[in-house]
């Protein structure tokens, strides 16, 4: 049966992919376009492989039954995205943005920061966000701007302004909601900053902070073995190094899927500490 399914949607898609005006469709509503566009999208979502070839005839289709679904628009771009063709990817996201702005902006601020490492266009996206919700965070890829706005700014070597958002995402979570709900990963990324700038204490707290929401951290561990070992306290750095390689090696550790994560570790990085307080 879903087979079955899978093949009379590829076939129609095909079918229906061929038509190239708009006079193919003058015997729909704008109403039942806008209908029959959402469900195209859905049903390529929902019965293929993301950028596969069925999965992206029903997106254009989608497009042309409704050129404004800006959700169609972003989803026909993400393979583009994923597969590393940024001058396919950027002009189809563009075209979300400019449709539904308040949905897409972010999120294209978010990839711009960890697909491109383009930092002060990402700035640009999260801070148009702001202006577009006012009085309201937004969380792209369920991150809070202000969070991605530090990665920005340490990445642009801009410390002050870095500290100053991660702070702010912390607090503002701490206070709504309890700083439980704060991303552990936050934790580390200010306590790599409190390290470049020397603040071995303030990166401590943020550090054990992250391990007592997430105690399996191998980050916390590696982090606070540099710091214990830059401070000649070799046996708790051989200690914690031996916690974060094991750790490592059951894959706890900062990562995300298709791009390196800022700050993320490495075996290699792990086992120069571990030589270092062996020694």
């Amino acid at each position: 049966m879903v087979k079955s399914l899978k093949f009379c949607l590829s076939l129609f898609a095909l079918l229906f992919s061929n038509c190239q005006n708009s006079d193919d469709y003058k015997d729909y509503s704008i109403s039942e376009r806008k209908k029959m566009s959402i469900e195209y999208l859905e049903n390529g979502e929902k019965n293929f492989g993301q950028g596969s070839p069925e999965n992206m005839e029903l997106i254009e289709i989608a497009i042309k039954l409704d050129p404004a679904n800006a959700a169609a628009w972003r989803e026909l771009s993400v393979p583009y995205l994923k597969r590393g063709i940024p001058h396919e990817w950027k002009p189809l996201f563009d075209k979300a943005v400019e449709l539904d702005p308040v949905t897409w902006q972010g999120w294209r601020g978010y990839l711009k920061l960890f697909f491109y490492r383009d930092y002060e266009s990402a700035i640009a996206d999260f801070n148009a966000t702001d202006t577009l919700t006012p009085g309201f965070t937004d969380y792209p890829q369920s991150m809070s701007v202000d969070y991605l706005r530090g990665l920005a700014y340490f990445q642009l070597g801009e410390e002050e302004k870095a500290l100053d958002y991660y702070t702010k995402y912390i607090n503002e979570v701490t206070t709504k909601s309890g700083e439980d709900w704060v991303d552990v990963f936050a934790f580390i990324h200010r306590a790599i900053l409190f390290m470049k700038l020397r603040e071995y204490e303030k990166a401590v707290v943020d550090l054990e902070k992250c391990l007592k929401y997430y105690p399996s951290s191998s980050d916390a561990y590696y982090h606070l073995a540099m710091i214990n070992f830059e401070q000649g306290r070799k046996q708790i750095a051989k200690e914690q190094i031996a916690k974060a390689k094991s750790l490592f090696e059951k894959g706890y550790y900062m990562h995300k899927p298709y791009v390196e994560t800022f700050g993320q570790i490495d075996l290699y990085a792990i086992e120069d500490i571990e030589k270092k307080v062996t020694d």
